[in-house]
C-alpha cells in the first residue's frame, strides 16, 4: 500500500504551488528591471515619433522610406539638441540660478502661504507628500548628481533609432511568442496601439507649445524674472499632466514672490488664466481625436506610478495609462467580450 505517494489531486496541487512561485517570481523580477522597461517603452515612444515624421517626409517631400527614416532621426536629433542648448547655453544661468535658489524661493512662497491657516495646512500637506514620495526622492538625487539621468538619456536615444529602423522586426518577434490563433488580435491590437500614442504624443506635444509660450509670455507681461526659462520650463512639464506643470509653476510663483506683490499676482493670473483657457478649450478641442481617460484615472495612475518606480515612472506615466487603456479596449472589451464601442469621445 502506497499512502504516501502523491495521487492526481496533489499533481495537481503542486504544479499550482510550482506556478504561484513563477509567477511571484516573474513578479518580482519586472519590479526591479521596472526603470528598465520604462525606459524601453520610452524608445518605442521616440522610435513612434521618428516614423511620425518620416511619414510626412515621404508624403510631402517624396523622400524613400530607408532615407526618410534617417532623415527623420537626425531631425529628432536636432531638436533634441536645440532644446539642450536652450536648456544650457540659452537659458542655462537662469536654469541653473532656479535649480539652486529653488528651496529658498519655496520657502519664501511658504512663509508667505503661511500668514492664513488655510495656507498653512496646505503647506503642512505637501510637505507631507512631497517628502514620502519615491519620484520626490529621485528630484533630489537627480539635483545632487545627473550622471544617472545622462546615461537614461542615451539610452533611450539609442533604444529609439534601434526601433525605428526595424520595426516590424520587433512587432513580429512578439507575436511569434504567442499562439497562431491569437495572433492576428495581437497584431491588431499592437496597430491601434500604435495609432494611438502616435496620436496622444502629436496632441501632446501641440499643447506644449501653446503652454510655453502662453506662460512665458505671461510671466514677461507680470514682470517676473527669467521668463522665457519658466517658460520653457512650463511646456516641458505639460508632457506629464496635472503633475508636471504644478511642480513647474512652484519655482516661479517663489520667484514672483521674491520680485513683489505686482509679479506675483501677475504670475498666479497667469497660471490661473492659462489654465482654465487650456483646459476647458485647448485640450478638449486637441484631444478629441485622442483615447479618451478620465482625468481622476489619470490623475492617481500618474501617482501612483511614479511613487512605485519614480521620477522615470512618473515621466512616462501619461503614454503608458494610454497605451493600457488602448489594449485594455482592443484585447478585453473588443475581442474578449465583442463590445464594438470606440475609444474615442
Amino acid at each position: 500500500m502506497k499512502r504516501l505517494a502523491p495521487d492526481a489531486d496533489d499533481a495537481r496541487f503542486i504544479r499550482r504551488v510550482v506556478l504561484i512561485i513563477l509567477i511571484a517570481g516573474l513578479t518580482i523580477a519586472l519590479y526591479r528591471v521596472g526603470t528598465l522597461l520604462i525606459l524601453a517603452f520610452g524608445s518605442v515612444l521616440g522610435a513612434i515619433t521618428i516614423h511620425a515624421i518620416a511619414g510626412r517626409l515621404q508624403r510631402h517631400l517624396g523622400v524613400p522610406q530607408r532615407y526618410a527614416i534617417c532623415l527623420a532621426m537626425l531631425s529628432a536629433l536636432a531638436v533634441t539638441g536645440f532644446l539642450v542648448w536652450l536648456l544650457t547655453a540659452q537659458f542655462g544661468t537662469q536654469i541653473n540660478a532656479l535649480i539652486t535658489e529653488t528651496p529658498q524661493l519655496l520657502g519664501r512662497l511658504a512663509a508667505w502661504m503661511s500668514q492664513s491657516a488655510v495656507g498653512a495646512k496646505i503647506v503642512e500637506a505637501v510637505n507631507v507628500a512631497y517628502a514620502g514620495a519615491q519620484a520626490a526622492q529621485d528630484l533630489s538625487a537627480f539635483a545632487r548628481g545627473g550622471a544617472d539621468f545622462v546615461l537614461n538619456t542615451i539610452l533611450l536615444i539609442v533604444g529609439s533609432m534601434f526601433f525605428a529602423m526595424e520595426p516590424r522586426r520587433y512587432r513580429d518577434g512578439l507575436l511569434l511568442l504567442l499562439p497562431k490563433d491569437k495572433r492576428a488580435a495581437f497584431g491588431d491590437a499592437f496597430d491601434d496601439l500604435g495609432r494611438n500614442l502616435r496620436l496622444w504624443l502629436r496632441a501632446q506635444i501641440i499643447l506644449m507649445l501653446l503652454m510655453g509660450i502662453s506662460i512665458g509670455v505671461g510671466l514677461w507681461l507680470s514682470g517676473v524674472p527669467s521668463a522665457a526659462a519658466l517658460g520653457l520650463l512650463a511646456g516641458i512639464s505639460e508632457f506629464i499632466p496635472y503633475i508636471g506643470p504644478t511642480v513647474a509653476m512652484l519655482p516661479a510663483l517663489g520667484l514672483a514672490a521674491n520680485a513683489g506683490t505686482g509679479p506675483l499676482v501677475g504670475a498666479i493670473a497667469t497660471y490661473a488664466i492659462v489654465r482654465i483657457v487650456q483646459d476647458m478649450i485647448v485640450t478638449p478641442v486637441i484631444q478629441s481625436h485622442v483615447i479618451a481617460i478620465p482625468p481622476a484615472i489619470t490623475l492617481f495612475a500618474m501617482v501612483g506610478i511614479g511613487y512605485i518606480f519614480g521620477l522615470t515612472g512618473l515621466v512616462f506615466a501619461a503614454p503608458l495609462l494610454v497605451a493600457i487603456f488602448a489594449l485594455t479596449h482592443s484585447l478585453y472589451i473588443r475581442e474578449t467580450l465583442g463590445e464594438n464601442t470606440t475609444q474615442i469621445d
